[in-house]
């Protein structure tokens, strides 16, 4: 008798599950390549001695990856999602980085130790695959919260066993079909995936095109990290002054690969405004395929003494 293998998960034994606390650190020159890995050019951002100088409200986000010091490390082994209660084992050749939430709680320092408190808080039946949500909470030493990021894995042929699906998240608005309030467009670099593995993302798909084009990709593609922060950055522009105290949170779908020299074009549409925070639905290109990299997009800006919403 042949046939597919059925996938065993006991969702609920797997929600809920909390991953061993991960210690993190980083300092101003990480803050500079993440910058760097952005294309971006504001002072505040790429230069350690001006008055204004901010981490970047995204850079979190490399940290469940880049983990603690500052040389290279394994990919495979920061990834892995061994000895999680009622999952099978999971091939990281078939996961892929479907959904990013990301939330800023507090300002975040210019260096420092921090821990990554993380939760697998979905596990979701996607029909062709499975959907893992995980949290995580970053905190200073003393305890304080200071982001929130919720990542969705989708891990391909994983599905089919018979667990619930996802609901549409409350993070998620409907991108308008009128035309963009505004529209912006960075060319990224034919090293762009280079520099930004620098922060700590060093899958060979980013760096060896031999990797990407087993999977029938042209080679070697950008992170879907990186494109993130490209088009936080370009929303951060047009509507809130590029100050970092104005931005609250972040919501995308990754859509397709962006391959580098590709111009990304992200296109913005101001959709809401309630105590003091100002909705931008957005969706990111790349530009000369004409197709949409980054679909359901939303960040949420808070008014600020810098910014002119």
């Amino acid at each position: 008798m042949s046939g597919k293998k059925q996938i065993q998960v006991d969702v609920e034994k797997a929600v809920g599950f909390k991953y061993p606390v991960d210690k993190v650190e980083y300092n101003r020159r990480d803050l500079l390549i993440y910058a760097a890995g952005l294309n971006l050019t504001d002072l505040k951002f790429t230069y350690e001695l001006d008055k204004g100088f901010s981490a970047f409200p995204t850079y979190p986000l490399v940290l469940p990856l880049r983990g603690k010091g500052h040389d290279v490390n394994s990919y495979a082994e920061r990834s892995k999602m061994d000895n999680v209660p009622g999952m099978p084992a999971i091939d990281l050749n078939r996961l892929v980085h479907g959904e990013q939430y990301f939330e800023l709680l507090a300002p975040l320092p210019a260096e420092g130790e921090f821990d990554l408190e993380s939760t697998l808080v979905g596990v979701f039946d996607a029909g062709k695959g499975m959907i893992m949500d995980r949290e995580t909470i970053m905190k200073d030493r003393a305890g304080k919260p200071l982001a929130k990021m919720i990542s969705s894995a989708f891990v391909i042929g994983y599905g089919g066993f018979g667990g619930p699906r996802k609901p549409k998240g409350e993070n998620v608005v409907d991108t308008p079909t009128t035309q963009p309030d505004a529209v912006d467009e960075t060319k990224t670099t034919a090293n762009q995936a280079l520099i930004y593995r620098l922060s700590g993302d060093y899958n060979p798909l980013h760096a060896d095109p031999r990797f990407g084009k087993k999977l029938g990709m042209k080679g070697a593609f950008l992170h879907g990290l990186c494109t993130f922060g490209i088009s936080a950055a370009a929303v951060l522009r047009h509507f809130g002054n590029n100050d970092p105290a104005a931005f609250k949170s972040i919501y995308g779908r990754f859509a397709s690969p962006v391959y580098p020299g590709e111009t990304l074009q992200t296109l913005m549409w101001k959709v809401a405004e309630k105590d003091g925070v100002t909705t931008i639905a957005f969706t990111t290109k790349a530009k000369e395929r004409d197709l949409v990299v980054i679909s359901s997009g939303t960040i949420e800006l808070n008014k600020s003494k810098e910014s002119k919403l």
